[in-house]
């Protein structure tokens, strides 16, 4: 059950800044029954969707997405930060809350029509996903659906990358907590 891992997620109080209420899925994963558990949640809503790779989204969505590409029988397309992969990339730019950022996917990561899993530990305010999600039709992918561990609602993220046109997906909400 979802709530069974909900309470393996540590949260910690004024993390990275004052009024922050940090989200740590450190301790589920590293709980071997809590990320066994989550890996077959995962695994047993995408094993029908004829997924062709999984993208995780820097770094834990790493973690869970090299995990889950491994029992899907797929292959993993690691989405990293600008100046991290070392061939030929494509990037897509978007805002963060100071400033912008920039993500990138190597170019030959993903084939033409290719059916994309994004993977992520949790969704927030959305840019970083959302930046991942053009990022992966801009290489020619197709988004079956963005997965994440958790999503906290009020900051209206999971809203955001659905409103864009793509299905999401979460285990966890952690609401007004």
């Amino acid at each position: 059950m979802p709530n069974s891992l909900k309470a393996k997620i540590r949260t910690i109080p004024n993390w990275p800044k004052p009024g922050i209420m940090f989200r740590d899925i450190t301790t589920l994963i590293q709980d071997n029954e809590g990320f066994k558990h989550l890996l077959d949640l995962l695994y047993e809503r995408y094993k029908s969707f004829s997924i062709g790779k999984v993208a995780g989204i820097e770094a834990r969505g790493f973690i869970i997405g090299s995990a889950l590409a491994d029992r899907l029988g797929v292959g993993f397309v690691p989405v990293r930060k600008k100046g991290k992969l070392p061939a030929g990339t494509i990037q897509e730019e978007y805002e963060k809350e100071y400033g912008s950022d920039i993500i990138e996917i190597h170019k030959d990561a993903i084939k033409p029509d290719e059916r994309i899993l994004l993977i992520d530990d949790l969704v927030a305010t959305g840019g970083t996903a959302l930046a991942a999600c053009k990022l992966i039709k801009k290489a020619g992918g197709n988004i079956v659906e963005c997965g994440f561990v958790v999503d906290l609602p009020e900051l209206g993220g999971r809203k955001k990358i659905e409103d864009a046109g793509f299905k999401t997906f979460h285990l966890v909400g952690f609401e007004g907590e």
